[in-house]
């Protein structure tokens, strides 16, 4: 069973809004950085948001920054990454990613090989 299970993911128009949803299981997430990362079909996984175990230090790429939101609720131990005014370029599997940093730690890994645990991935497309 993997300890990530990403879900969400679907077909939006352009301008739409989805939220995808990282459920965690078989450890606490406030000791884990979460972050969020896509790879479009040909292109290269880019990292998309990361927010640190103490919930309260995010990053955001430039591409989705004011668009995505990424948020965690510890009693679920859930992570999720709202979506807005979503574009085609949008389009690409979402993998959420974890890396233990520390009880309640403000460190936030933005590089895909500072983690070390992965989920599946979910399809995201956005298209008319």
């Amino acid at each position: 069973q993997s300890q990530l299970v990403e879900s969400g993911g679907g077909l939006v128009q352009p301008g739409g809004s989805l939220r995808l949803s990282c459920k965690v299981s078989e450890f606490t997430l406030t000791y884990y950085a979460i972050g969020w990362f896509r790879q479009a079909p040909g292109k290269e996984r880019e990292g998309v948001s990361c927010i640190s175990s103490s919930g309260d230090n995010t990053y955001y790429s430039d591409s989705v920054k004011g668009r995505f939101t990424i948020s965690r609720d510890n009693a679920r131990n859930t992570v999720y990454l709202q979506m807005n005014s979503l574009k085609p370029e949008d389009t690409a599997v979402y993998s959420c990613a974890a890396l233990r940093t520390g009880y309640y730690n403000t460190r936030i890994p933005k590089g895909e090989h500072d983690y070390t645990t992965w989920g599946q991935g979910t399809q995201v497309t956005v298209s008319s």
